[in-house]
């Protein structure tokens, strides 16, 4: 399977060239670009995210956000945007996960691990499921108010997420609530492979904003290198 470079700093909901230059500049090595939603709209179009993907200069690399759960239809969008990262919040089965694979063995597939939307033996159960089959997890927060399984700007219980990492033979990435406020305090307690931001480091008018995003990157560095090597 392929490799995703550890620890992952993401930042989702990116509206446009100029964001995301000003995320690579900060130091973010994964650029999350949300499409096919149930709850939210989308931050830019197809077309744009596509245009997004191709000027992001690597290491840095644009990763699908999406619901979709139909195997085809994910591989058919990862193609026609041009990424190699994929992040699923639906309710993906095992069987459509192998078919993906099979589709493309080189796609790199992030399982949402949604927390408050299962309870915790579920998820923990969804850990030992779906491991063979996707590259890492990614725990995030359920809002029941909205029906979203992320970017509500809400943390959970860091304290589900912990053992979800200590269980998972996959890196596990926290999301959810994350500010440059959090981060430190996030990643002592759940000690996981990487962080995802996406509210939490915008201004009220959704924008990103470079002071946030670029203390929020310093602070979860600062917390990743005091961590064991072992740890992430």
């Amino acid at each position: 399977m392929p490799d995703l470079r550890i620890p992952f700093i993401q930042v989702a909901g990116v509206r446009s060239s100029a964001e995301a230059k000003l995320l690579e500049d900060c130091g973010v090595g994964y650029l999350g670009f949300p499409l096919r939603l149930p709850v939210h709209a989308e931050d830019a179009s197809e077309t744009e995210v596509a245009r997004m993907v191709a000027e992001i200069t690597p290491p840095a690399r644009g990763v699908l956000i999406t619901y979709l759960d139909d195997p085809e239809a994910i591989d058919a969008l990862c193609r026609a945007l041009g990424v190699r990262i994929v992040q699923l919040h639906g309710d993906v089965r095992a069987a459509a996960l192998d078919r993906l694979r099979a589709l493309d063995p080189e796609l790199s597939i992030v399982k949402s691990l949604v927390v408050g939307r299962k309870d915790p033996s579920a998820l923990e159960a969804d850990v030992l499921e779906f491991s063979p089959r996707v590259d890492a997890f990614l725990t995030d927060t359920y809002d029941p108010a909205s029906g979203a399984s992320g970017a509500t700007g809400k943390t959970h219980d860091w304290r589900i997420s912990r053992r979800l990492v200590e269980i998972s033979p996959r890196p596990v990435i926290l999301a959810g609530g994350l500010t440059p406020d959090n981060v430190a305090a996030a990643i002592s307690a759940v000690r996981p492979a990487g962080v995802d931001s996406h509210t939490g480091v915008e201004v009220a008018s959704g924008a990103k904003s470079r002071e946030k995003v670029a203390r929020f990157v310093r602070e979860a560095m600062e917390q990743f290198r005091r961590m064991a090597p072992d740890d992430v």
